[in-house]
Protein backbone atom coordinates (compact mmCIF):
# COMPACT_ATOMS: atom_id res chain seq x y z
CA UNK A 1 0.00 0.00 0.00
CA UNK A 2 1.57 3.25 -1.10
CA UNK A 3 0.47 6.87 -1.12
CA UNK A 4 -1.00 6.93 2.39
CA UNK A 5 2.21 7.34 4.39
CA UNK A 6 2.57 3.64 5.08
CA UNK A 7 6.39 3.69 5.20
CA UNK A 8 6.32 6.58 7.67
CA UNK A 9 3.73 4.72 9.74
CA UNK A 10 5.92 1.59 9.76
CA UNK A 11 8.96 3.60 10.81
CA UNK A 12 7.10 5.36 13.63
CA UNK A 13 5.66 2.08 14.97
CA UNK A 14 9.07 0.36 14.81
CA UNK A 15 10.82 3.22 16.58
CA UNK A 16 8.10 3.33 19.25
CA UNK A 17 8.63 -0.39 19.89
CA UNK A 18 12.43 -0.08 19.91
CA UNK A 19 12.99 -2.21 16.80
CA UNK A 20 15.77 -1.77 14.28
CA UNK A 21 15.70 -2.42 10.54
CA UNK A 22 14.13 -0.74 7.53
CA UNK A 23 11.04 -0.34 5.37
CA UNK A 24 10.99 0.19 1.59
CA UNK A 25 8.58 0.17 -1.34
CA UNK A 26 9.03 -2.64 -3.84
CA UNK A 27 8.72 -2.13 -7.58
CA UNK A 28 5.51 -4.16 -7.70
CA UNK A 29 3.73 -1.86 -5.24
CA UNK A 30 4.20 -3.95 -2.11
CA UNK A 31 6.07 -2.76 0.96
CA UNK A 32 8.89 -4.72 2.61
CA UNK A 33 9.92 -4.24 6.22
CA UNK A 34 12.84 -5.91 7.96
CA UNK A 35 12.68 -5.63 11.73
CA UNK A 36 14.99 -6.94 14.40
CA UNK A 37 14.22 -7.19 18.09
CA UNK A 38 12.55 -9.50 20.59
CA UNK A 39 10.07 -11.92 18.98
CA UNK A 40 7.15 -10.77 21.17
CA UNK A 41 7.78 -7.14 20.17
CA UNK A 42 7.97 -8.08 16.49
CA UNK A 43 4.65 -9.91 16.85
CA UNK A 44 3.12 -6.70 18.25
CA UNK A 45 4.70 -4.78 15.35
CA UNK A 46 3.10 -7.18 12.85
CA UNK A 47 -0.32 -6.56 14.44
CA UNK A 48 0.24 -2.82 13.98
CA UNK A 49 1.25 -3.33 10.34
CA UNK A 50 -1.94 -5.32 9.72
CA UNK A 51 -3.98 -2.31 10.91
CA UNK A 52 -2.00 0.31 8.99
CA UNK A 53 -2.42 4.08 9.20
CA UNK A 54 -5.78 5.82 8.68
CA UNK A 55 -6.97 5.67 5.04
CA UNK A 56 -4.82 2.62 4.31
CA UNK A 57 -6.08 -0.75 3.17
CA UNK A 58 -3.70 -3.51 4.13
CA UNK A 59 -4.48 -6.63 2.13
CA UNK A 60 -1.97 -9.04 3.63
CA UNK A 61 1.07 -9.11 5.88
CA UNK A 62 3.42 -12.02 5.35
CA UNK A 63 5.99 -12.81 8.02
CA UNK A 64 9.21 -14.70 7.45
CA UNK A 65 11.28 -15.32 10.57
CA UNK A 66 15.03 -14.98 10.02
CA UNK A 67 17.96 -14.89 12.44
CA UNK A 68 18.86 -11.32 13.46
CA UNK A 69 21.88 -9.84 11.72
CA UNK A 70 22.68 -7.11 14.24
CA UNK A 71 23.61 -4.76 11.40
CA UNK A 72 20.85 -2.20 12.01
CA UNK A 73 21.41 0.52 14.61
CA UNK A 74 17.99 2.12 14.10
CA UNK A 75 14.89 1.81 11.92
CA UNK A 76 14.92 3.75 8.66
CA UNK A 77 13.16 4.25 5.38
CA UNK A 78 14.95 3.09 2.23
CA UNK A 79 13.97 4.86 -0.93
CA UNK A 80 15.09 2.13 -3.33
CA UNK A 81 14.45 -1.58 -3.51
CA UNK A 82 17.15 -3.67 -1.85
CA UNK A 83 17.22 -7.36 -1.16
CA UNK A 84 18.19 -8.01 2.48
Amino acid sequence: MQGVGYRNYVQRRAEHLGLSGFVTNLKDGRVRARAEGPRAVIQEFVRELEKGPPLSRVEKVTVRWLPPTGRFASFGIRFAEFEP
